[in-house]
Parts: structure tokens; C-alpha cells; sequence
């Protein structure tokens, strides 16, 4: 899964229902920030997470359910196309009733003709036919109708014989139909549930012994308190390294959601397969070191500041750029980092920066984007007011300052709105969701390294 994903589908669950991020990484359970009071609490909300031990179990549990539902379906495809089979004893009753009804129809016809004959020869004698000879003629279209009625009576129970044979079939069919579709569905499900139970069990597994949040790395974002719809609005970016060693490798990763509108449908369950794009606010970067905006996400899914002395500092410049079609309302742009070094020591961000700000409807019916200028080096790095000291020392991809900073967390949150002050929630939430991102990020880089 994708960081960029990942992401949007922890605001969005912490716009939408704030506490469900709380559950989605176990292994930063004891980090995650406790839900305000006014806040309804989640079904499930004080669980704890599952062990390792109790998602192989499901694993093993749903291999199971689909191994035998995979049986079951062979067994009812077996019994659907045995139907089918002449020598199946439904069909063969089906085809011996048939036969007998054939025979039933054909002696009564035979009976019929042969009664409208006796009748007909009655009919015919002579006026001056013997008393003999008209008993028998009598007595031969009594003898007649005795045989057509029992021909027809044989002909309606060989029908009968044959309706029930049929319908007995066709049952039997509907039948063994039924039960192959509702097989091939608990195949199906079971084959979700399989997925879902390894792709849980393996999030477990790389979550384990991953990176825990502290607050080595701390990020401070400023920027514009209003941003119009259709032009770009630079914010601030400072990471800043605040442990008492130098970190070797750097990443921090920053997104941006504008509020649902009101009235705006955000749907009551959020997932990895919910689109969020039209909330999503497209996200570049620059720094001393890059001078071409470059945006973040699924190509280069996070920002390599890389080393950082101790006390030392990294400026970035954010551009946003809301779709010039959004409503008014507001917004969020929120950021956090994590670090590893060469003796194999790593963190996440206890705290990720975010700054929430107002968005304006787009001047004019076609408003026209404001090219922003790239940045130079000489004014890519402004520094946030309680910082003092340029960009003087040198990282794998340049551009931090020896000079020690202010590290007390604190968040320059710009912009006076409160439409959905869950956004700020969703920053912290998506802390918790996006270490695991980055320990993700962190291992694909290594593997392409490697």
C-alpha cells in the first residue's frame, strides 16, 4: 500500500470518525493521543490489539474456512454437472416416464379410433339388421369405450408419472444451483477473509521491532492563514533534529487534505480502497538543495533531508495548490519525520507538524494560477521566528544548520478557522498510521539499496 494512501485514509477516518486510527497500528498503541471528550467513542475502541500469535491463528483459522469452502464448491459443481448426466437416476426416471407416456398416448389413441369405429359400424347396420347383430354391434362400442376410458386413464398416470419425474429434476437442478452460487460466494468471502487476515498478520509482522516514536526529529510548519482555490500558497518547513547525537538518515513526509464542505458526503466507513482525492491538496517541495519543485507522493513518496548534526536544522518550502473548484471552507497541511542511523537505532516522530488554514472559493469563474518562483538558495530557507542561524552544514542531501533550536514541540498552527478542528486530530493520527508508512518507505529503500 502506498504512503500516500495510507495517509489519506488516516485523516479521512479521523474527519470522519476520529478514534479509528487509534487501533490501526498496534505497535504505537501506548503513543496514540486519547480522544476528546466530545468525541464518540469507537465500537471496540478499548480492545486490545491482536498478538502475533492471534493473527496466525486467524490466518491459520481463515486458510481453513476457505480450504474447505474451495471443497465445497468442487462438491457442488460435482452435483450440478452429475445432474446433467444420462445415467443420473433423476434423469433416468425422467426418460423411462417419458417413454411410458409415450406408449400411454399412443394406446389411447389406438383405443379412440377403435371406439369411433364400433360406433360407427353400429351406426351403419342395416334397418333390417337382426336383434343379433345389433347386440353385438352394441356390445362392441361397450367394449371399446371400457378400453379408450382406461387407455386415457393409463395416458393421465403416465403424464402424472412423468410431470413428477420432471419436476423432481428440475428441483433437483434449482437445487444443486443454489447451492453451487452460495458456494462459490463463501469462496469468495473466505478468500477476502484470507487476504485480510495475511495482510493483517503481515502488517503485525513488519510492524515488529519497527522504529518507536520519540522526539528526536521535530517538525514546525507555518504558512498563509488564508489560501485561495486555483493559486499556490507556500508554507514553512523546519526539521529539526533535537536529540543529543547526530542522526544519520532523515526522511519526513507531508500531506495536505482540504475539509469536507458542508453537507459533502464523506461516507461512514473509510478504508484503503476509499478515494480521497478530491479532499487531497497536491503537496511539492524545495530546499536550498533542491531548487525544482518536486512533489510528494507515489513517485517520491518522501522528503531525504538525510544527516543531521545535533541541534541542527532543515529548512523546506511546501507548496500547495487547491483544486481551483473547491469550495470555501478550510484546510490542513501536516508533516512528521523519522530517522535511522548506522548502528541501527530509529524513531518516528512523537509529534508531526501541522498548520491549519482557510480556504477561499477561486477569484473569478476561471481563475488563472500564480507561478510561483523558484526558490533559490539564498531564500528557500527562512527559519521560523524562534530560531536564529542559516543552513551552514552539510547532510547527504544538503542544506541543515549547526545552530540549536527551540525543541519543545510546539506546533505553529496558522489560521484562525475551526470548521473541523478533527484535522489537527488527523495530523496525530496519521502519525500513528504513517510510521508505519515510513517504516515501509524506510524498507523499500533498503531493499532497492541493498
Amino acid at each position: 500500500m502506498k504512503i500516500r494512501r495510507i495517509l489519506a485514509t488516516a485523516v479521512a477516518a479521523a474527519v470522519t470518525t476520529p478514534v479509528v486510527f487509534l487501533s490501526a497500528a498496534p505497535a504505537f498503541a501506548d503513543t496514540k493521543p486519547s480522544p476528546a471528550s466530545t468525541q464518540k467513542p469507537a465500537q471496540g475502541e478499548d480492545d486490545e490489539p491482536p498478538t502475533l500469535d492471534e493473527l496466525k491463528a486467524a490466518v491459520a483459522l481463515a486458510q481453513k474456512e476457505y480450504d474447505d469452502a474451495v471443497v465445497a464448491l468442487d462438491r457442488a459443481r460435482t452435483a450440478v454437472d452429475a445432474l446433467e448426466k444420462p445415467d443420473h437416476p433423476l434423469r433416468t426416471a425422467v426418460t423411462e416416464a417419458r417413454g411410458k407416456a409415450g406408449k400411454a398416448a399412443a394406446a389411447e389413441t389406438a383405443a379412440d379410433t377403435a371406439l369411433a369405429e364400433a360406433e360407427q359400424a353400429e351406426e351403419d347396420l342395416p334397418d333390417d339388421a337382426g336383434k343379433e347383430q345389433k347386440e353385438a354391434a352394441a356390445e362392441a362400442v361397450e367394449t371399446a369405450k371400457e378400453t379408450a376410458e382406461k387407455a386415457a386413464a393409463d395416458k393421465a398416470a403416465a403424464d402424472e408419472v412423468l410431470r413428477l419425474a420432471s419436476k423432481d429434476l428440475a428441483d433437483a437442478s434449482v437445487a444443486a444451483s443454489q447451492v453451487f452460487h452460495r458456494a462459490e460466494v463463501a469462496k469468495e468471502e473466505a478468500s477476502r477473509k484470507l487476504d485480510d487476515a495475511k495482510e493483517e498478520l503481515a502488517f503485525h509482522e513488519d510492524m515488529v521491532g519497527a522504529c518507536e516514536p520519540d522526539e528526536a526529529v521535530q517538525i514546525d510548519l507555518s504558512g498563509p492563514e488564508k489560501v485561495t482555490a486555483g493559486e499556490p500558497a507556500v508554507f514553512s518547513m523546519r526539521v529539526t533534529n533535537a536529540s543529543d547525537r547526530a542522526l544519520d538518515l532523515v526522511d519526513v513526509y507531508a500531506d495536505a487534505l482540504r475539509d469536507p464542505a458542508p453537507g459533502e458526503d464523506t461516507g461512514e466507513d473509510t478504508d484503503e480502497e476509499t478515494d480521497f482525492e478530491k479532499w487531497t491538496i497536491p503537496v511539492e517541495w524545495s530546499s536550498a538543495d533542491v531548487l525544482e519543485w518536486t512533489p510528494v507522493g507515489e513517485e517520491f513518496e518522501t522528503i531525504e533531508v538525510g544527516k543531521l548534526a545535533k541541534g541542527a536544522h532543515y529548512d523546506v518550502k511546501l507548496r500547495l495548490t487547491v483544486d481551483a473548484d473547491a469550495p470555501a471552507g478550510g484546510g490542513s497541511v501536516f508533516a512528521f519525520g523519522q530517522y535511522e542511523n548506522n548502528d541501527g537505532t530509529c524513531g518516528i516522530s512523537l509529534d508531526g507538524g501541522h498548520a491549519n488554514f482557510d480556504v477561499l472559493a477561486a477569484k473569478g469563474d476561471k481563475p488563472t494560477p500564480t507561478p510561483t518562483p523558484t526558490p533559490s538558495p539564498s531564500t528557500s530557507t527562512p527559519a521560523p521566528a524562534t530560531t536564529t542561524g542559516g543552513n551552514t552544514g552539510t547532510t547527504q542531501q544538503g542544506g541543515s544548520s549547526t545552530t540549536p533550536v527551540t525543541t519543545g514541540g510546539t506546533l505553529a498552527a496558522t489560521g484562525a478557522n475551526g470548521v473541523l478542528p478533527q484535522l489537527g486530530l488527523a495530523a496525530a493520527g496519521a502519525v500513528a498510521l504513517g510510521a508505519g508508512a515510513m517504516v515501509v518507505a524506510r524498507r523499500r529503500r533498503a531493499g532497492a539499496q541493498a
